[in-house]
């Protein structure tokens, strides 16, 4: 990713959410939330850092209009927050995405990820390790404010003998039920890169608070994958210019080269594990299959990036994760990625969302899969992603 530009530092709000009177009258109500994927059945320490983390943004946040009013706020900025103005209309208007109080209000938060996500799973098995959350039921993943208590808790889980992970989030979504309280705002963990990523996760965020099935994960973020997806690609087309449509087909062919290799790569692990569960004589030679999986994937990614070659192309973008993979990492990426291609076929299905009322047909669509068993609707995607493309 580009180096984040600098903006003026976050004044108190003029008008909106704000004061330790605030503080005090949410605490309860956001521990009873749990704050989405943040709150869980965790210690007194856990909530409040959570409690804490998310008052401390939606004190920071500033309607958008007040930035724009303000002669202090840079140009750059500016320019940028009305972009967003204009992408969260695109969202209502073409998109059938809910028209609410997120993203009306910006806030800096002077630094890089929203939140920290904690993934763990065992060495021979690529099932993440669930937290339990009031809202959203059980999910794979633990999320922090800090990147050091996340870190510190993935110390904890290593020690109990599983792989972890931790990676910073640049947004994430409170489903819709904190708009009481102006919404989930624009942050500039995300606003102020490409066009192209301020919009798939403005739109991404805004599909969990179309439909969020407790405790389902993979459906759910891969139905938002999908929506962010074909939303981008429809914004772009629609507003975007042709060095940002350029630049962004650049990033997209890579992105789907690396998820392809993942992919594969998962496969490959997955056949490891289940070899190892049919065959208890290969319990002794599982951890250097494993390894021989890991070492060819990271061959095959060096000969992957040695194919981009374009400059302007953000070609080292993937090596860090490719560094220190391991079985939760791989596992949390499936959770975006394996059941996206069965939405996307269902969106293709329902008219491929080139209007309001084929988006409004692809989420009731959505909406029959979510109210089956999590094993149907699992099966389902996989079957819709697995049927031959009408031509």
């Amino acid at each position: 990713m580009a180096p984040r530009p600098e903006v003026t530092p976050v004044r108190p709000p003029t008008r909106g959410v704000g004061g330790r009177a605030l503080r005090r009258a949410l605490s309860a109500a956001l521990l009873v939330l749990g704050l989405g994927a943040l709150g869980g059945c965790a210690g007194v320490g856990y909530y409040a850092q959570a409690v804490r983390g998310h008052l401390d943004l939606l004190v920071a946040a500033r309607p958008i209009d007040d930035w724009l009013a303000d002669p202090a706020t840079p140009p750059a900025l500016r320019q940028r927050l009305r972009l967003a103005q204009a992408m969260r209309a695109f969202a209502v208007e073409a998109l059938a995405l809910p028209d609410n109080a997120s993203y009306h209000r910006y806030a800096d938060l002077h630094r890089p990820y929203a939140v920290w996500n904690l993934v763990a799973a065992p060495p021979d098995s690529l099932t993440l390790k669930t937290w339990c959350f009031p809202v959203v039921g059980c999910v794979g993943y633990r999320g922090y404010f800090a990147e050091a208590d996340a870190q510190q808790e993935a110390r904890t889980v290593a020690a109990e003998g599983l792989e972890v992970d931790v990676y910073g989030v640049p947004a994430y979504s409170t489903l819709g039920r904190l708009n009481w309280l102006g919404g989930d705002p624009l942050l500039s963990t995300f606003a102020l890169g490409h066009e192209g990523d301020l919009a798939r996760l403005m739109f991404h965020e805004l599909a969990h608070q179309v439909l969020y099935v407790e405790g389902d994960t993979a459906f759910n973020e891969s139905f938002a994958s999908a929506v962010e997806r074909a939303g981008v690609a429809r914004w772009l087309a629609a507003h975007g210019s042709e060095a940002a449509r350029a630049s962004w087909a650049r990033a997209q062919a890579q992105r789907e080269a690396f998820a392809a290799l993942t992919r594969a790569t998962r496969a490959d692990l997955a056949a490891v594990f289940e070899e190892n569960t049919r065959n208890s004589s290969a319990k002794r030679s599982v951890a250097a299959m494993k390894n021989e999986v890991m070492a060819t994937f990271r061959q095959r990614y060096a000969a992957l990036k040695a194919g981009w070659r374009d400059p302007a192309a953000r070609w080292d973008g993937y090596d860090a994760w490719v560094a220190k993979a391991n079985n939760a990492s791989f596992g949390a990426l499936g959770a975006y990625d394996d059941l996206r291609p069965g939405f996307e076929a269902l969106l293709a299905r329902e008219g491929g969302g080139a209007t309001p009322a084929q988006w409004r047909s692809f989420y009731d669509a959505v909406r029959r899969l979510a109210a089956l068993p999590q094993g149907e609707r699992h099966a389902a995607l996989k079957a819709l992603a697995a049927a031959p493309k009408e031509s």
